[in-house]
């Protein structure tokens, strides 16, 4: 097979609405992360001021997603598009990559 994994940052207010998109949608192997991240904030209470960073951030979710194949590829940026928007000009990110070998850890 010639998976794929897509890496998408999006506003926590709109993960759940992608992770229901995806699932309806048969997607199963997802992973979803909070992280501190520096995307535009929809308001100032979504925002603090980081130590670490020296920044303002919000926390924003990390979802990581393996498919199958270029087609459902497609499919999840999709969705992920649709379903992630916020109504800013930037909403976040997707990054999407091959993967070389996918093991199965079993028993």
């Amino acid at each position: 097979m010639n998976y794929r994994e897509i890496k998408a940052y999006v506003h926590r207010n709109r993960i759940a609405d992608v992770v229901d998109a995806l699932y309806g949608a048969g997607f199963r192997r997802m992973t979803v992360i909070d992280v501190e991240g520096l995307l535009q904030a929809l308001d100032d209470q979504e925002q603090r001021y980081s130590v670490e960073i020296g920044r303002k951030v919000i926390t924003e979710v990390k979802l990581e997603l393996v498919c199958e194949d270029e087609t459902r590829t497609a499919e999840a940026v999709a969705l992920i598009r649709e379903h992630g928007r916020t109504g800013q000009p930037s909403a976040g990110w997707i990054y999407v990559s091959e993967i070389r070998s996918c093991v199965e850890i079993s028993g």
